[in-house]
């Protein structure tokens, strides 16, 4: 699934689409490797693959990467064209970010600019796609804060964010080599993975029930 898209036209590519797993990108984490932001989000799209999803993190080496979006770099950077290639493919995301004075980080924002790219696609954005939303912070108090600005994300994207946004509080060390510790918080991520799954094979079986285009 990480190759060049098919060149065909939208709607044969749709049609196509139909007979194979969903697609689902995870974009998140923090400038360092293994943060409790990434191993949330690779828990969730555990969850989704265990549900039948074909996966893709674009975790901390990935994002780190990204030149800020817009400016020459972006435009010769390979790491952008995958994620934006990614995207354009995806039957549904997850986001996942750190609460940073009590909002997403420069990071994970600059990772979800990159969508702008696909502004004249046939699918603008993320038009009708299922969004599952993960926030993480030392402390709750940025939590609620953060998942609130990724859904107001994910809305102005014309993306759906799904029933359920974890709300991680990490300061009493839940994240251990790849393991959730807390057995409501890992429940919590397994859920965010599997609506993820369903509701995009729900628009994949019915293409219209999650399009947000005028008519």
């Amino acid at each position: 699934m990480q190759g060049e898209p098919p060149k065909l036209p939208f709607r044969e590519y749709e049609d196509r689409r139909m007979h194979t797993a969903p697609f689902i990108v995870g974009i998140g984490g923090t400038a360092r490797p293994r943060s409790s932001t990434e191993q949330a989000l690779a828990l969730a799209l555990t969850a989704a693959e265990a549900a039948g999803a074909t996966v893709r993190m674009f975790g901390c080496d990935e994002i780190a990467a990204l030149p800020h979006y817009l400016t020459p770099a972006a435009a010769e950077c390979d790491t952008g064209r995958t994620l934006v290639d990614a995207i354009r493919r995806a039957d549904g995301l997850i986001l996942a970010s750190p609460g940073y004075h009590g909002s997403i980080s420069g990071l994970v924002k600059n990772a979800i600019d990159y969508i702008e790219d696909t502004a004249k696609d046939d699918r603008v954005y993320l038009d009708g796609l299922p969004v599952g939303l993960i926030a993480t912070a030392y402390g709750w108090q940025a939590t609620g804060s953060t998942l609130a600005t990724l859904r107001s994300i994910v809305h102005a994207l014309r993306g759906w964010p799904t029933p359920l946004g974890a709300a991680i509080n990490t300061s009493a060390g839940i994240f251990r080599d790849g393991e959730c510790l807390d057995e409501r918080t890992a429940t919590q991520l397994q859920l965010v993975g599997r609506q993820v799954q369903e509701f995009a094979s729900l628009r994949r079986s019915r293409p219209a029930i999650m399009n947000t285009s005028a008519a």
